[in-house]
C-alpha cells in the first residue's frame, strides 16, 4: 500500500515502505520536475535537501530558484518550502502575477496538502492543532508554540495509515507559519521522522519525511480552479 495522493500531472516513480534514501540534495542530480508551466505561473517538484532560495550566508549554494530561473529567467517565488521538505512549489512569471499569488496565499485561496510520517500512534483518526506559534531567538532557526506572543497558528491532519511505531499522516496547514507543521506535530509528541530540528534521536529517516503533495488555486490571469498532486517518495 502507497497511502495519499495520487500524482496526477505526471507519472510517479515514487516507492512505497521504509526509510527513503534522499537526505541532501546534490550537484549533478536530475533538474527539478516541472509539473505546470503556463505564461502566469510554474509548479515545480521541489527534491529535498535542496534549498527553495539562497539564505543569508548561503549565497553560492545550489538552490531550487537559481534552477528555476535558468530555464525560466522570469520565474518569481511566490512561497517557500523548507530546504528537508520536498514537494510543490509555486513560481510566477513576473512581478506581476508574483503580487497577485503572494495576496492568494496571504488571503489563504491557496489550497496545500501535506503527507507525513511521524513518530507513534495517535489515538483519534483526525484532528487539529491550535497553537500559537513564535519565533524561538535563541535557537534560531527554531520555532516554538507561545502563547504569549506567537501568532496564530492551525493545522488540520487526518491519519492514512498506522504502523507499529509510527503514522502517515495527510496535513492541511488552514496558517502559513514557518515550520508550522514540524512544530506542531513535535508539541503534540508525534514529531515528524527525519527532523534534525524538533525530534528527539534516533530520527528513523534519512531526510525529513514530509511532502508538500498537494497545491490548489484559481489561476491569477484566466481564471478557472487548477489542483496539482506530487506522491510522497517515501
Amino acid at each position: 500500500m502507497c497511502p495519499g495522493p495520487r500524482r496526477a500531472s505526471r507519472p510517479s516513480n515514487a516507492r512505497c515502505g521504509g526509510v527513503p534514501t534522499a537526505g541532501r540534495y546534490a550537484a549533478g542530480m536530475s533538474e527539478p520536475a516541472i509539473v505546470h508551466a503556463d505564461a502566469a505561473l510554474l509548479v515545480v517538484d521541489k527534491p529535498a535537501g535542496l534549498l527553495a532560495v539562497a539564505g543569508r550566508g548561503e549565497a553560492g549554494r545550489e538552490h531550487l530558484t537559481a534552477r528555476v530561473q535558468a530555464r525560466h529567467p522570469d520565474a518569481l517565488v511566490v512561497h517557500r518550502l523548507d530546504m528537508a521538505t520536498s514537494g510543490l512549489m509555486l513560481f510566477a512569471r513576473g512581478p506581476q502575477v508574483q503580487r497577485q499569488l503572494s495576496a492568494a496565499f496571504a488571503a489563504r485561496q491557496v489550497a496545500k496538502g501535506y503527507v507525513a510520517i511521524v513518530e507513534g500512534g495517535l489515538a483519534a483518526d483526525q484532528g487539529e492543532i491550535d497553537a500559537p506559534l513564535a519565533a524561538d531567538w535563541p535557537q534560531r532557526p527554531r520555532q516554538k508554540v507561545d502563547g504569549v506572543s506567537g501568532k496564530p497558528s492551525l493545522t488540520r491532519w487526518q491519519v492514512l495509515e498506522r504502523g507499529p511505531d509510527w503514522t502517515r499522516l495527510a496535513l492541511e496547514p488552514v496558517t502559513g507559519r514557518s515550520h508550522q507543521l514540524r512544530v506542531h506535530l513535535q508539541s503534540i509528541g508525534h514529531p515528524i521522522r527525519g527532523d534534525t530540528l524538533y525530534a528527539t534521536p534516533p530520527l528513523h529517516a534519512a531526510r525529513l519525511l514530509l511532502h508538500a503533495t498537494r497545491l490548489a488555486l484559481t489561476h491569477p490571469t484566466r481564471g478557472g480552479w487548477m489542483e496539482f498532486a506530487s506522491a510522497p517518495p517515501f
